[in-house]
């Protein structure tokens, strides 16, 4: 099948099968490797992209099923890390092994363009699906606070 995606703002095109999840479209056939395979089941939330700005699980969502909406992965948010996540994460010193971090930064980005000063209740809700093997959750949460409080950038 011919997919039609669109993807970071570009229209894209893949040949792949209608059931291919889009994570493995989005690497290998569109050679973004930014958005991580993790458990494959939708439990970790490291594949998370988002689709018309809503976080969802790359790794089980067929490719088809997202053709002529909006993709974001980590890539489209900025081509120099400015983007006011990526900053915040980057000054909170939140990575540790790195892997959950697109997935997580993601998840971020759609809470702030939702409630664009959450608590930390609604941080930890917006964030509960997203496991961190590191334990960086706090700074996660810092990250976020910081972010909203950032003036200027383009959530």
């Amino acid at each position: 099948m011919n997919l039609s995606l669109l993807v970071n703002g570009q229209s894209r095109s893949a040949e792949a099968p209608a059931e291919k999840p889009l994570l493995w479209v989005l690497r290998e056939d569109l050679g973004l490797l930014g958005t991580k395979f993790g458990c494959g089941v939708a439990q970790c939330g490291a594949c998370t992209v988002l689709v018309d700005g809503r976080p969802i699980r790359s790794c089980i969502t067929p490719a088809s099923s997202v053709q002529g909406r909006l993709i974001r992965t980590i890539e489209g948010l900025s081509r120099d890390g400015s983007h006011p996540v990526q900053r915040a994460w980057v000054a909170g010193n939140v990575p540790q092994c790195g892997y959950c971090q697109s997935g997580q930064i993601l998840a971020a980005v759609a809470l702030l363009e939702s409630a664009p000063h959450p608590s930390d209740e609604q941080i930890d809700a917006a964030m509960s699906g997203n496991i961190c093997r590191c334990g960086t959750y706090q700074r996660i949460r810092q990250a976020i606070h910081a972010a909203a409080g950032a003036e200027g950038g383009n959530r």
